[in-house]
């Protein structure tokens, strides 16, 4: 094989291998036993495997042991997407049963109040959750698990709900996207399906829940007609089925935009897909945030003359959000003792201003002690910390000039030669006059 060749196939493989996302995922089966008690056992969803059967798991409930197919493939196609050596994700289990949507405006999309017999049967749904996705996925599981030489019970992927922005930061005044997707592989085979080729009716909600209170700020069933709830402070959906397969599987969009937001529409969103009798649900954790603009005054020079203090520093830091977690440092660097050291000097800091944009402002102030001629060209610094900085800081910095020490600077020259200038044309100026 020639050496180019040998590359590009290493390359593939590596490309191959790094995408497969991990063979099984270990979960925690929660049931409710009444009373407020949750129970919390072991189980783990098996997402390939090699050749053979499947790997022992004595450990495990075999009705807790699935086998996951997955028709849509949205499952698996998530799963790969995780970072490869990352902390495995947070992934539970719980049992799940058929019903019509209870919103009254989603009921239309259920023709029955009773679920139908196509969809009887044992149902879990698995919920995913890491830095980097949050899934819902309902799976339909056989009443049985598989008989020896390996108990395991096989489940088919239905819905599945995702979202690859679970834990969105948006900078205040900027629109918010939250991305939403959602697949679907209707649970009756085709020769037993009494419905109508094409994907069925859904629909598509947005909540938010922030500081104990829920909102609904959108709701759609497209393709369907009826009274809907007006969308609230200028929410946008891009509702949609992505194609239009004669018996599926099919994949759908559920994109929430809000424009220029506000720090009151932080909090948890939740966006749900209703289908007839089936429903998946994920949550994202909205954060608004504004890094704060730093300047300090007066500046850029500070005079003072040996023995007297200079003027107190002002350090504001304006327009930033979210007010807490901000921390405000001052610093030497030079003077007496040389290098960087925190100041010596009294220190206090505002009250917050609040603004008409959500945002806060907060000054702090510093008086610094007596001078000497060893302060000449030393510098006070500003330093400040906030949770919204790109970097783990920001500094703003004004320089200390000692009186009777301070040669003349290059603004002073600029200025001698301007004034002389202008002096010089004032002499010819009247000089003309004079002649005439």
């Amino acid at each position: 094989m020639k050496p180019l060749s040998l590359l590009l196939a290493v390359a593939l493989g590596l490309a191959t291998a790094a995408s497969v996302g991990p063979a099984a995922l270990e979960c925690w089966f929660v049931e409710d036993l009444g009373g407020g008690v949750l129970e919390k056992r072991p189980a783990a969803l098996l997402l390939r495997q090699g050749p053979g059967t499947p790997p022992p798991r004595p450990d495990l409930d075999p009705k807790l042991y699935l086998g996951v197919d997955d028709p849509a493939g949205a499952l698996l196609a998530a799963l790969r997407r995780l970072p490869q050596g990352a902390p495995a994700p947070l992934c539970e289990m719980s049992r799940f049963v058929p019903l019509p949507a209870p919103a009254s405006w989603a009921r239309r999309l259920s023709s029955e109040q009773s679920c139908p017999r196509a969809l009887d049967g044992a149902w879990l749904m698995v919920s995913v959750t890491s830095p980097v996705l949050s899934l819902s996925s309902l799976l339909r599981s056989q009443p049985e698990p598989e008989p020896e030489p390996v108990l395991i019970t096989m489940a088919t992927v239905v819905l599945t709900v995702l979202t690859h922005t679970p834990a969105p930061r948006i900078r205040l005044g900027q629109d918010a996207v939250l991305d939403l997707s959602f697949a679907y592989m209707p649970p009756t085979p085709e020769p037993a399906a009494s419905l109508a080729p094409g994907p069925p009716p859904f629909g598509l909600e947005w909540r938010r829940q922030h500081l104990g209170k829920g909102h609904l700020l959108l709701a759609a069933t497209p393709g369907l007609d009826g009274q809907m709830p007006a969308a609230r402070e200028g929410a946008v959906a891009f509702a949609a089925w992505d194609d239009d397969e004669p018996w599926g599987p099919w994949t759908g969009n559920g994109t929430f935009w809000l424009s220029a937001v506000r720090p009151f529409q932080e909090g948890t969103y939740l966006a749900t897909v209703h289908l007839p009798y089936l429903q998946g649900q994920v949550a994202l954790q909205l954060a608004v945030h504004k890094p704060p603009e730093v300047s300090v005054t007066p500046a850029p020079l500070v005079w003072a003359a040996p023995g007297e203090a200079p003027p107190e520093l002002l350090c504001l830091m304006s327009h930033f959000y979210p007010p807490e977690g901000l921390e405000v440092e001052w610093e030497l660097q030079g003077g007496p003792e040389g290098g960087f050291q925190k100041a010596k000097g009294e220190r206090w800091v505002s009250a917050l201003h609040h603004h008409s944009d959500g945002s806060v402002s907060l000054s702090g102030h510093f008086q610094p002690p007596p001078l000497t001629a060893e302060h000449h060209g030393a510098r006070y610094a500003c330093r400040v910390r906030h949770p919204s900085l790109p970097t783990s800081e920001h500094r703003a910095v004004v320089t200390v000039e000692v009186a009777g020490l301070s040669g003349p600077s290059l603004e002073d020259g600029v200025g001698l030669f301007l004034s002389a200038f202008l002096l010089l044309g004032l002499i010819k100026v009247l000089s003309g006059l004079k002649t005439q």
